[in-house]
């Protein structure tokens, strides 16, 4: 698998015509540029990469962003008890845009989860958001996003407890939260970002119990970032919820280079 993902990504990073940009602000949440990751997380490795594209309209910049998650976490996860093997657990796509004047950007963002929930063999997600930059405040950027989605699942659990053969349509949710910055200097910053969900239609099922066994949830993310280089930064990131204490949350250290 390490052979194919170095492959894949190299083809990605020879195909882009986006690799001269000028350096962008990798702290600016609505910064669009060409890039790669990786990162060791308590279930396992993470891969990113992430193509910049010329969108044809004047002061909108954009970005594909490919993420491959938990994988190798039976021989190099720190939760390595919890894990079964050292298959991926989930698979992220989002397309971004952000015009650069207005400070407004926009994403298609989708996930696909490789392991069983209550709701089907294996589920996804796909949102819709808007987010809008707000002025400046002391250290402080905001950036508040609202969004809707749609819920889908391999093999369903129907409300009659049989099993619907295939992909489905299992529900729609909404998202609603902000992105917020920190900057405590010019190579460190933090954030934090609070995201709401919430379930607005489907089955009885996912209406009860769409989020570990409710209809809605609070999702929080926190990061603390090192900027070495214009284009090279280390990242902590943990996210935990509502039902999920931090301490058995997601943990990850990231590191991130611009081309």
């Amino acid at each position: 698998m390490k052979a194919h993902l170095s492959i894949f990504i190299s083809s990605l990073l020879l195909c882009s015509p986006s690799l001269a940009k000028e350096v962008q602000d990798m702290s600016d949440p609505l910064a669009v540029y060409t890039q790669a990751g990786l990162g060791a997380t308590n279930k396992g490795l993470n891969a990113k990469i992430g193509i910049s594209y010329d969108t044809g309209i004047k002061d909108v910049a954009a970005m594909n962003v490919i993420e491959f998650k938990g994988f190798l976490g039976d021989d190099l996860g720190w939760d390595r008890p919890s894990k079964k093997s050292n298959r991926m657990d989930n698979f992220r796509f989002r397309n971004f845009s952000a015009n650069i004047n207005s400070g407004r950007g926009s994403q298609l963002d989708i996930n696909y989860s490789l392991k069983e929930s209550l709701l089907a063999e294996r589920t996804g997600n796909a949102s819709y958001s808007i987010l809008q930059a707000l002025p400046k405040f002391w250290i402080v950027n905001l950036y508040p996003l609202a969004g809707v989605g749609v819920e889908f699942g391999k093999n369903a659990i129907e409300d009659d407890a049989s099993v619907d053969s295939g992909f489905s349509v299992i529900g729609f949710n909404s998202v609603v939260g902000f992105y917020g910055k920190f900057t405590i200097t010019d190579k460190i910053w933090l954030n934090y970002n609070p995201i709401w969900a919430a379930v607005l239609a489907g089955s009885d099922l996912y209406e009860s119990s769409g989020y570990g066994g409710k209809d809605n949830i609070l999702l929080h993310e926190f990061a603390a970032s090192y900027q070495f280089t214009p284009r090279f930064n280390l990242r902590y990131f943990a996210n935990w919820s509502n039902l999920v204490d931090i301490a058995d949350g997601d943990h990850r250290i990231e590191f991130n280079y611009q081309f």
